[in-house]
């Protein structure tokens, strides 16, 4: 594949009348722990194809990844940011407050969240949001009352569920994967056990209901993960009844360790993801800083790389690895190719 570098002094005449010189030549991406194993396996491949030097891809979650992109442009901010969830209206406004006003989504497929436990542990085989939500909501409904939640083992809420103590791990606040746990199990689980309904008959808006679904309890039975998917697994390694939230991708390159469960009768998979059956999936994204384009060498090869066919289809080796192909991949290697901006209607 044939490429051309531009020199310093290139790169420092291109860009002197906005954002000064850019004096480093490789392409520097952070952001979801999701995102971070396809991201790294396209890194590589770029690396060993192209005549650029290998992107560096940091994770730190999808939050603070998007951070450090809104911080500027400029050598010393990050060239693409990684997320397993959408921008938010708050933080491109971060953006364009600090001069990074032309943003690219990039969307590369779907990935589903999976509920995953020891493999030699109780048998999770089967869940629904109002599970998850009588275990780790702040507030349940007893007895037609909302209350604290007491709940001390899964037998508690559902015979079904094992005779266990609860304990889950589930991502922190920064990461994205907790954001769409927040709203397709606990909202949801809030709404299918009642509480949803008795915060609002108890005076909340149903708005603030909502944003109070969200919120777990905070006796220990509910344990916050702030690094990767590593760490979680490293938690049930020690816990045998512990429950984790994993990206499919990952549980899938972990089934020796761990077995999943259902959600809603569905088995998370790439065919089930694809179909819209599991019920608890969500697409990917990287957002481009459009102004580093033709500055960071090799940025829009990049990108370019990461949603062709041959890496993101359906027979591409980020599919193998758990991803499930975009079936508008084709609109949105038209979108990169054309460097069109959100909001640019083009």
């Amino acid at each position: 594949m044939n490429t051309v570098k531009l020199t310093a002094s290139a790169l420092a005449i291109t860009v002197a009348s906005t954002a000064g010189a850019f004096a480093r030549d490789n392409i520097q991406v952070a952001g979801s722990s999701t995102v971070l194993p396809y991201a790294s396996i396209v890194a590589e491949a770029f690396g060993e194809n192209f005549d650029y030097p290998t992107p560096v891809v940091e994770s730190g979650g999808s939050s603070s990844g998007l951070k450090r992109f809104c911080e500027g442009v400029g050598e010393n901010t990050i060239d693409i940011a990684n997320a397993s969830r959408a921008i938010k209206d708050s933080e491109i406004e971060t953006c364009h407050a600090n001069g990074v006003n032309d943003i690219i989504q990039v969307r590369i497929g779907y990935d589903g969240i999976v509920f995953a436990s020891q493999k030699t542990g109780p048998e999770f085989t089967a869940f629904q949001p109002a599970d998850l939500y009588n275990a780790l909501g702040a507030k349940v409904v007893k007895d037609g009352a909302l209350v604290d939640n007491t709940y001390a083992k899964w037998s508690d809420f559902n015979a079904d569920l094992p005779d266990v103590e609860i304990a889950a791990y589930i991502p922190g606040t920064k990461h994205g994967t907790r954001e769409v746990f927040e709203e397709k199990v606990l909202v949801q689980g809030c709404k299918d056990t009642g509480a949803l309904d008795a915060m609002v008959s108890g005076g909340m808006t149903e708005k603030d209901a909502e944003k109070a679904c969200m919120n777990v309890r905070t006796d220990g039975k509910s344990v916050d993960i702030d690094g990767d998917y590593t760490e979680t697994l490293a938690r049930i390694a020690s816990n045998p009844d512990g429950v984790g939230v994993f990206g499919l991708a990952f549980y899938e390159n972990n089934t020796d360790k761990l077995k999943v469960a259902t959600m809603g009768g569905v088995e998370p998979s790439t065919e089930t993801i694809a179909s819209g059956d599991y019920p608890v999936s969500r697409p990917l994204y990287f957002y481009i800083k459009k102004a580093h384009i033709g500055v960071i060498p090799g940025l829009k090869e990049y990108a370019e790389f990461f949603v062709s066919d041959e890496i993101a289809g359906s027979d591409g080796p980020l599919a193998q690895y758990g991803l499930v192909s975009d079936p508008e991949l084709a609109a949105t290697q038209e979108l990169v190719a054309d460097e069109q901006t959100m909001g640019s209607g083009m």
